[in-house]
């Protein structure tokens, strides 16, 4: 694995744990966003392990990551959905407004799975031994 993806996702995780943490007081909003951003770089790092490319905007990242994993078995077909998905919340936390911008404990929960999700199996996929890498162990999840 090369230093940068191992980079990825380990801001993937920190990512994830924030969400996770800001989620108990509770700021559903900002632990939403949180869960978007632990899936934007677990993404980042298999788009850069995949491909060497660093791509710069969140679009074209999701862009990316469908066309990488449209054929590929060890990806859950629905995660380029899933992505755009979470990325909504990332937009309401930075740009809402009133009752725009309003999430819940329960949909922040939610993200925060598939954030989850994202962080897990990226990180296997890209490593043939789950440990090396740093795997998020369940209690850190």
């Amino acid at each position: 694995m090369k230093p940068e993806t191992a980079d990825y996702l380990a801001q993937a995780r920190e990512c994830l744990d924030a969400a996770i943490q800001v989620n108990t007081f509770p700021l559903p909003q900002i632990a939403a966003k949180e869960a978007y951003l632990a899936a934007f770089h677990a993404v980042h790092a298999f788009v850069f392990e995949t491909t060497g490319k660093i791509v710069k905007t969140h679009r074209g990242m999701r862009t990316m990551f469908a066309l990488l994993t449209r054929d590929d078995p060890r990806m859950d077909s629905s995660f380029p959905s899933l992505l755009a998905r979470l990325y909504k919340f990332k937009e309401v936390a930075d740009y809402a407004v009133g009752s725009l911008s309003v999430v819940t404990v329960t949909e922040a929960e939610g993200a925060i799975d598939i954030g989850r999700r994202f962080v897990v199996t990226i990180t296997e996929v890209l490593s043939s031994d789950p440990a090396s890498a740093g795997e998020p162990r369940e209690s850190e999840v």
